[in-house]
């Protein structure tokens, strides 16, 4: 058995792990308007938060300006609204970028968002190489679990992989993709299907970065993963470990990386949303704090913890402060951060990792098979995979095969909760009141004159996060900008599926 720190890495990735530095510590938040939001990043850092992580709102994940009538009833509800640079001008208000690790979960329109997040740094006099964070870029799994991309995808991908460029050049701290397991898992996939389908889609980024003949010892360091963490807890453990071995293996004898670095997984690990329950809520923080004590003795770099209120709102300051409360504890009084790789050993433990492994793997090959991740997506065949685990875990739940306490055993009456979060009814129209008096005030030209750069640079084979910031700086809105490629590359229609069938 290797040590921690050793290629494959399955005891971790580090060899004193958390002994040396702790996991950062990141609360997902944005809601209401960048005001608001700024505010409650102030408030986690100063209770203890070490990284800022951004939660943005529908229209923004979807390339819609705050005015426009399909926004209309999800301005800043589920996020952060952002229509121009002016919006993340006020949300980072008081944070200095060249000592904040900022997390931004966004996909389709990442390279617009980091775009504005780099456009920020140079109007602050920040360099670009001093930029900390991740931006998550994984378009993939939005075709299969949560819905938010716009674009086909092949340009999809294509966006995706002009970041990765981009980065690998110009923002040498940045981590240019999170490929995400976590939203499979919340859309009902198994363990062993969130370590296959998240390795599949990062297969293809990276095959596609060396398409555009990046090297592969550059830009893999800068690559990431996102997975959530359940509450089956050694399964849980055993499916980080296992995560890690198999993309380790896949770098070096796949894709012939040479330097170890290039074959580390580093995750990020958020508790399940989805097992919440609004029945008897105050269960949740015991739930929580199972699933990312999992996370961290399965060697996560970074964990969100869930806030026991998630079932009903937008998480209070109570709270959230509980939440990372918890990761505080696990870090500070149990003792666990002594040990690298505090299960190894275990029987348990290493037969499950053993098992996740090899069953994943064969889901990887059949996907090869398919000819990759995008066609297996484009068949239908991972959606329905996900489908087929969600209604058959969702059925054991029903049938009381599987016992969710205070649900479906257990249960008692109305549990009440503290005060919930609740969204500024006017958060809307102060968002569009704010974007039109941006549009009036900005250069006209000067943002034509970017938005027609764009254009060109969409149309051919060069690098397009140089015209997205362009785009950004002149106070192009967000709406304005996809706009520009939704007439170039179309939108992205979703196929009925049936089994045995293609696109249909």
């Amino acid at each position: 058995m290797e040590n921690p720190g050793e290629y494959p890495f399955t005891r971790g990735i580090y060899p004193l792990m958390y002994k040396k530095q702790l996991w950062t510590m990141r609360q997902y938040a944005g809601f209401s308007s960048a005001e608001e939001s700024n505010q409650r990043y102030l408030y986690l850092l100063r209770q203890g938060q070490t990284g800022l992580s951004i939660a943005f709102d529908l229209p923004t994940q979807i390339g819609y300006d705050s005015n426009h009538p399909l926004a209309r009833a999800e301005v800043g509800k589920v996020g952060v609204p952002i229509d121009t640079l002016k919006d993340m001008e006020i949300l980072f208000q008081g944070i200095p970028l060249d000592q904040a690790s900022t997390s931004m979960t966004i996909n389709a329109t990442a390279p617009i968002l980091l775009a504005m997040y780099i456009a920020l740094a140079k109007k602050n006099k920040v360099p670009s190489e001093k930029l900390r964070g991740t931006v998550q870029n994984d378009i993939l799994k939005e075709y299969v679990a949560r819905g938010t991309y716009i674009f086909p995808i092949k340009p999809s991908v294509r966006l995706a992989t002009d970041l990765i460029e981009y980065c690998s050049r110009y923002l040498p701290q940045w981590n240019t993709a999170s490929i995400s397991g976590y939203h499979m898992r919340e859309a009902g996939c198994s363990a062993v299907q969130e370590v296959a389908f998240t390795l599949a889609n990062g297969i293809a980024y990276v095959q596609a970065a060396l398409d555009k003949g990046l090297d592969v010892d550059v830009f893999a360091q800068r690559l990431s993963f996102f997975f959530a963490s359940h509450t089956n807890f050694l399964e849980e453990v055993a499916k980080f470990r296992a995560a890690r071995r198999l993309w380790a293996k896949i770098m070096k004898e796949r894709f012939k990386a040479k330097d170890d670095r290039s074959c580390m997984l580093r995750f990020h690990a958020q508790t399940c949303g989805h097992t919440l329950t609004r029945e008897q809520p105050l269960n949740n923080i015991s739930r929580i704090t199972l699933q990312a004590l999992a996370a961290v003795l399965g060697g996560a770099q970074s964990l969100h913890t869930n806030s026991y209120d998630e079932a009903y709102a937008t998480p209070s300051e109570e709270a959230v402060t509980i939440a990372l409360r918890t990761q505080q504890i696990i870090a500070r009084e149990t003792g666990i951060i002594d040990y690298p790789d505090a299960l190894g050993g275990s029987y348990s433990l290493e037969s499950l990792t053993d098992s996740l492994g090899e069953q994943a793997q064969k889901y990887i090959a059949k996907i090869d098979e398919m000819g990759g991740a995008a066609s297996a997506i484009e068949n239908g065949f991972i959606q329905r995979e996900i489908q087929e685990s969600s209604y058959n875990a969702q059925k054991e739940i029903e049938e009381k095969k599987k016992i969710v306490v205070g649900l479906n055993e257990f249960q008692s009456p109305y549990q009440k909760i503290g005060r919930l979060t609740k969204v500024d009814s006017g958060a809307r129209e102060k968002q569009i009141k704010l974007l039109l008096q941006i549009k009036k005030e900005r250069n006209q030209q000067k943002t034509k004159l970017a938005l027609n750069h764009l254009k060109a640079v969409a149309e051919t084979n060069e690098n397009t996060m140089p015209a997205f910031i362009e785009c950004a700086e002149n106070y192009a809105t967000i709406g304005e900008i996809c706009n520009v490629l939704r007439k170039f590359f179309g939108e992205y229609k979703e196929n009925c599926w049936k089994e045995g069938a293609g696109n249909g």
